[in-house]
């Protein structure tokens, strides 16, 4: 099994390789702020508050810090993925405890919807909504295959501060051009915020209208927002 110092400078790697077409994530690893963390292995629950404890540290920090280009990305050790199907067990269980436990001491983010059938849904902990993608080696899509299962949480309110600077669709159509060289055609699933629910986003699998995401959040404050 690999350790967390060689987990992590594999991430590194990756991230910095020029085939990988997001921009913004060079950007936050060129200045040293995409937090990291290792775990062990993605279906089993025992890291689950050491994983939050260390999403409420980097929300902290990146409330502080007043500069564009912040993630935050758990990488686990195990398991070997197979397929989309496998990760998506995976990684829809951890987001569902991670969220029962943020509900037990924080309200939703109420700059976003949490109703997750909702254009303006968005994933939130400690009341700080994110964009969350999944990695993984079967990914059908070639920018999210990376060796081992990884989660990454962008704090959402950067792409309203991009929108807010004129930046964003610049940098948006710079990924997604990237993104099409790399994989021979466009992503299937993506839309922008607002269009439809970017939780068809998250793993990176091709969903059809009939998908149901699996997400039942707890958070006070959410029917509020459902209603809004």
């Amino acid at each position: 099994m690999v350790n967390a110092e060689e987990l992590i400078k594999e991430w590194q790697a990756y991230i910095e390789n020029s085939a990988f077409p997001c921009v913004a994530a060079k950007a936050a690893m060129a200045r040293g702020q995409v937090k990291v963390m290792a775990a062990g292995h993605m279906a089993c629950p025992k890291d689950d508050r050491a994983i939050l404890d260390f999403i409420y540290s980097f929300v902290n920090d990146y409330r502080s810090a007043g500069t564009m280009f912040h993630s935050a990305a758990i990488l686990f050790s195990e398991p070997e993925v197979f397929s989309e199907e496998m990760y998506a067990r995976f990684f829809w269980s951890r987001l569902q405890a991670l969220s029962d436990l943020d509900a037990e001491h924080y309200e939703y983010d109420h700059r976003v919807d949490a109703d997750t059938d909702s254009s303006q849904f968005s994933f939130s902990l400690k009341g700080e909504a994110f964009f969350v993608i999944g990695m993984h080696p079967a990914a059908s899509r070639p920018a999210r295959r990376f060796k081992y299962p990884a989660v990454v949480f962008n704090p959402h309110a950067q792409f309203e501060q991009l929108r807010d600077a004129g930046q964003y669709e610049k940098m948006k159509n710079i990924v997604r051009k990237k993104d099409t060289e790399l994989a021979g055609n466009v992503n299937p699933m993506l839309t922008d915020f607002g269009e439809k629910s970017e939780v068809y986003q998250y793993t990176g699998q091709k969903l059809g209208n009939s998908w149901k995401c699996p997400l039942h959040l707890k958070h006070a404050g959410t029917e509020r927002n459902k209603s809004a």
